[in-house]
């Protein structure tokens, strides 16, 4: 299984480099003496923070696709009256596939009057500053209320000056007050400063964009809504005991919602676009309650529109064996009480249907995507008992949780030094707290497990989990939990982390490490999970050090190939395949480039005449993206030729009708 991780230049370089070690032995010696060995380093990736109306991470210009859900209010103040935030009318108004209302005001009996839908962002502190504008088609009435001030109203275009508050978040309302039954409104986008004319051809915050890069895997877990998929809170997922309907495809996010902050998550096309344009492999989390149907179309989805140069890590659920989520208690209700199979043991058909489906839809193709079976860290009698009950050979790796936290004893202790804990008081705990408990589980994993299959064993999650005893309650030493976060010696424990994991590690095989999580921010009560704070955070004047350990690790890995490599240059360029392929009728074609270059990228026909020329240019180094529409052109084989400087290469595509 040593090729079960072919990828990108920095891990073939890896295999380079252990070709030279056996015709030049000298340089083996002397690169090994410097920089240690480079299949013991860990690829990093990162989770993704879920859509919310309160996030700090921002990863959209359109501000629309992450506000809360529709809510309904009274049309106008009623004296003596109740005059709800949310008056609970809102599944009751008819609204169009994408989730507008009809017609607005909206009638009910027993309202207090006429009722109309507002929507809100509880927190501003990641948003840009400057002048935001709504879009939307329709007619009617909008009004905009909190951290902001009207610049401009007319029909479809109201502009807005946003300027966050110095000494809060900030929060925004949106009411529609008034819509059209015969032209509702509908198609709203709320825009990013200076995004309207490019939205479309560029939907990701630039800042955030920019801070993705360096992740070489995005984990979709929570950008998807794993954890209680289809439901608000945990206890909706099994509330009927005779309820194991499964969800067909039909009931995924789509892209035309008016929100993605539900529970359903970012529809799967915006996960497969951005993996596309950062060529960042794509760790996927399957609802627990898809159909059979669902799996299929997800599979088939992923196969034909993510870039076949890229990987699916394929996982079903998340954190099955977890109490707090809503799929637990539905595996265990459907899996195991209503079958009389035992617990955990009536989680794995789910597990195996899942994997089995995607084996099946990749026949002939598995080398596209590494089949993950999740375990808890610390319980290795219920990762023994989910493990080995599957089929053998019908999953590629092993995936506990990464993380290093606080022990109750140390709660104990924190909780009795109260306000006067310091920020060395939690790092002196964390300490003791792996050496007894975390690195002894993930080492009785990898012995247990993945050892015994001959499966690589990789991170689904990971990071500091400084959390207090019991979760979600203010602790006495809250000060301390979120100044350690700032602070210097996090940073250590971080670099700590990292050589132990990479103690872990098979010879010849990398491990994949999945931060957890991108940007969030600081909480004493539920844990300061975000690497960064904000999309906007000023790491100058606001100190980031989980953020600044894992970008200096990625550095140093990278620095350390190009040095003990010498004569072992990346190609001048690489073209990837088209996707999706077959196409219709548009493709996206990327390519890389290792320095500037001109470049041309042009379009053949079956006998070798140019039908378009998308590059023609002086071009920076990095990764390029062009588009190309065929809809007037007939069906038929085509070739896109890369030309940068020296450097020829082509490849074929299929324009279908």
């Amino acid at each position: 299984m040593d090729d079960l991780f072919p990828r990108r230049t920095d891990q073939s370089t890896s295999s380079r480099v252990r070709v030279a070690k056996k015709t030049i032995v000298s340089l083996a010696l002397l690169t090994t003496l410097l920089y240690g060995q480079t299949n013991n380093r860990l690829v990093i990736g990162t989770n993704i923070s879920g859509l919310s109306d309160w996030m700090t991470e921002m990863p959209f210009v359109d501000v629309m696709h992450h506000c809360r859900t529709w809510m309904t209010s009274n049309s106008v103040w009623i004296s003596g009256g109740k005059n709800e935030w949310d008056t609970g009318f809102i599944a009751r108004i008819p609204k169009d596939e994408n989730g507008y209302p009809l017609s607005l005001p909206y009638r009910f009996a027993e309202a207090e009057t006429l009722q109309v839908v507002h929507t809100i962002w509880a927190v501003l502190a990641g948003w840009a500053e400057g002048i935001y504008t709504l879009l939307y088609d329709g007619r009617g009435d909008l009004e905009f209320w909190g951290s902001m001030t009207l610049l401009s109203e007319e029909p479809g275009r109201i502009r807005i000056n946003i300027k966050r508050p110095a000494n809060e978040d900030g929060v925004l309302g949106l009411k529609i007050l008034r819509s059209d039954s015969s032209d509702h409104i509908r198609n709203l986008r709320l825009l990013m400063p200076g995004t309207e004319t490019t939205y479309q051809t560029m939907p990701y915050y630039a800042a955030w964009y920019e801070k993705l890069q360096p992740f070489k895997v995005l984990r979709f877990m929570d950008w998807g809504q794993t954890n209680n998929w289809g439901h608000d809170n945990a206890w909706e997922c099994y509330d009927q005991d005779d309820d194991t309907t499964t969800a067909p495809w039909s009931a995924r996010a789509r892209y035309a919602d008016y929100t993605w902050a539900t529970n359903k998550g970012v529809p799967y096309e915006v996960m497969i676009d951005l993996c596309n344009r950062l060529q960042a492999d794509m760790w996927i989390c399957v609802p627990h309650n898809a159909s059979d149907e669902y799996i299929r179309e997800l599979a088939l989805l992923l196969k034909n529109d993510l870039n076949p140069q890229l990987k699916i890590y394929v996982e079903y659920s998340n954190e099955t064996w977890n109490w707090m989520f809503g799929q637990t208690q539905w595996l265990n209700t459907f899996g195991c009480v209503k079958k009389g199979i035992s617990w955990p043991e009536g989680i794995v058909p789910y597990v195996q249907n899942c994997l089995d489906i995607f084996s099946d839809v990749f026949n002939g193709e598995l080398t596209r995507i590494v089949r993950v079976v999740g375990v808890q860290t610390s319980w290795q009698d219920v990762s023994n008992r989910i493990v080995f009950n599957l089929r053998p050979g019908s999953f590629d790796a092993l995936a506990p949780a990464a993380y290093f936290g606080i022990s109750e004893a140390a709660d104990a202790e924190l909780d009795a030094l109260g306000a006067a804990a310091t920020a060395a008081d939690i790092v002196t705990r964390v300490r003791v707290s792996r050496r007894q408990n975390e690195e002894p589980w993930l080492a009785a994993q990898k012995k247990e497990i993945a050892d015994k299959l001959g499966i690589p064993m990789l991170y689904y999650e990971g990071g500091q989990h400084l959390t207090p005893t019991p979760f979600g309650e203010e602790p006495s030493y809250a000060q301390a939990l979120l100044h350690v976060q700032r602070d210097t010696a996090i940073y250590n424990l971080y670099r700590e982390w990292f050589a132990f994991l990479e103690t872990l590690n098979t010879p010849g095989r990398e491990s994949l490490f999945m931060n957890f999580s991108f940007i969030g921010q600081r909480s004493a009560r539920y844990g300061s999970w975000g690497i960064l704070e904000s999309v906007t955070q000023d790491t100058l004047a606001v100190p980031a050090p989980k953020y600044r350990a894992i970008k200096n690790y990625l550095a140093s890995f990278q620095t350390g190939l190009q040095q003990r490599t010498p004569g072992m240059v990346n190609p001048v360029a690489r073209l990837a395949q088209n996707y999706p392929n077959p196409f219709n009728p548009g493709t996206t074609i990327s390519f890389y480039l290792s320095h500037r270059a001109s470049v041309t990228l042009k379009i053949v026909d079956a006998i070798g005449r140019e039908v378009a020329r998308l590059v023609d240019e002086e071009l920076e180094a990095g990764t390029h993206t062009r588009q190309w529409s065929a809809d007037k052109m007939p069906a038929g084989i085509y070739y896109y030729t890369l030309q940068a400087g020296a450097h020829r290469e082509s490849k074929k595509l299929l324009l279908l009708h």
